[in-house]
C-alpha cells in the first residue's frame, strides 16, 4: 500500500478494538492519530525518517535512567540448520516525554541468527499506543513477528519473485490491479502447497497446462 493510499484506506476500515502494525514507512503522525481518533491501537516500526523519535528511543536503550528496569521477552525457532532468537525489551519511561500521538509504550526488538557457523543480529525500535496494562512484553514480540512474516510471506515475495519495486507500470489504477494479480498468483501457489514462489514461477512458465491447472482449468 502507498503511503499517500495510507489515510483513506484506514478510513474504510473499522477500527475500533483492532491494531494496526507498520513498518518505518508507516510511522507517521497523522496516521497515528488517524487511528486513535478512530478508537483503533498502532504498533510501527521507528526509523531515521522519524529523527527526533528515533533519537529519544534509542537513547533510552542506551543510556537508560538510573533504576529502569525493562519488561523483557524472548522466543526462539529453528528452521533447518538455520536458529533464531528474537528477544524484546519495552518500557513506559517515555510516555511523559514523547511528542507523539498516543505514544504509551517504547520496544528495542533484536533477531539474532545463527547459520552455517555464522550468527548475525538485527536491532529494531518501535513505538506503540498499548500500554501495559493491556499487554505484556510476549504480545508485543508476537504481534512483530505476525506483522514481519506478512511483509515475508507477501511483500517480499512481491519484490523479489515478481520484480515490483522495478516495475514500470505506474499509470492509473494500473498498479493497484498488478498488485492485486500478484496476491492471486501467490495465493494460488501457496494453497498448492509450492514451498519456494520463485522456482513454482519458473516450473509454471515452461508448463502452462500446469499453470492453468491451479485455476481449475482442464487444459485438454
Amino acid at each position: 500500500m502507498e503511503l499517500s493510499a495510507a489515510p483513506g484506506v484506514l478510513a474504510t476500515i473499522p477500527l475500533a478494538g483492532r491494531l494496526v502494525t507498520g513498518d518505518a514507512l508507516y510511522c507517521q503522525r497523522e496516521l497515528c492519530q488517524q487511528i486513535i481518533q478512530a478508537g483503533g491501537q498502532y504498533l510501527v516500526i521507528v526509523k531515521t525518517n522519524q529523527p527526533r523519535l528515533h533519537a529519544d528511543i534509542a537513547l533510552l536503550f542506551a543510556e537508560p535512567p538510573p533504576g529502569e528496569v525493562f519488561a523483557t521477552a524472548q522466543h526462539r525457532d529453528r528452521h533447518g540448520d538455520r536458529r533464531e532468537v528474537r528477544r524484546l525489551w519495552a518500557s513506559g519511561a517515555l510516555q511523559p516525554y514523547l511528542d507523539w500521538p498516543g505514544a504509551r509504550l517504547v520496544c528495542k526488538i533484536e533477531r539474532e541468527t545463527i547459520w552455517k557457523g555464522k550468527r548475525t543480529r538485527q536491532a529494531r525500535l518501535a513505538v506503540t499506543s498499548l500500554d501495559d496494562t493491556t499487554t505484556t512484553p510476549a504480545d508485543l514480540l508476537r504481534r512483530i513477528r505476525g506483522h514481519w512474516r506478512i511483509e515475508n510471506r507477501l511483500h517480499y515475495v512481491r519484490d523479489t519473485a515478481f520484480a515490483e519495486d522495478a516495475s514500470q507500470v505506474r499509470t492509473g489504477s494500473a498498479p493497484q490491479v498488478m498488485a492485486a494479480l500478484r496476491n492471486a498468483v501467490i495465493g494460488l501457489l501457496r494453497r498448492a502447497g509450492c514451498p519456494n514462489i520463485a522456482a513454482a514461477l519458473r516450473a509454471n512458465a515452461w508448463r502452462p497446462d500446469a499453470a492453468l491447472s491451479l485455476l481449475g482449468i482442464d487444459p485438454a
